[in-house]
């Protein structure tokens, strides 16, 4: 499509597209995206998916792991915090007033 006189190319700064801006309009009226490198193949949309399947497979057996020796690690941490509050002296609490 043949450019008008009216149309001048804008770069945008983010993202590198190319925007066709019409003066008259006072809109764009038109882009032209970068291409990309990144993109995969279609062929390798079967492999792709049965990676991302065996990754999340692969945290979701991680986390159940974790949450089973969650019980083992608290009941730990609440022996020892029992086990130091019985080794601590019991004071009396200081309030403010008792200062005065």
């Amino acid at each position: 499509m043949a450019k008008l006189e009216s149309e001048f190319d804008v770069k945008c700064p983010c993202c590198g597209t190319t925007l066709v801006i019409d003066r008259n309009l006072g809109r764009v009226v038109g882009h032209h995206d970068l291409p990309k490198g990144d993109r995969p193949e279609l062929s390798d949309a079967q492999r792709i998916l049965e990676q991302e399947a065996a990754r999340r497979e692969a945290i979701f057996n991680q986390s159940v792991a974790a949450e089973r020796t969650r019980g083992d690690s608290l009941s730990k941490r609440f022996e020892e915090a029992l086990k130091q509050a019985k080794e601590e002296p019991i004071t009396r609490p200081e309030r403010e007033f008792d200062l005065d």
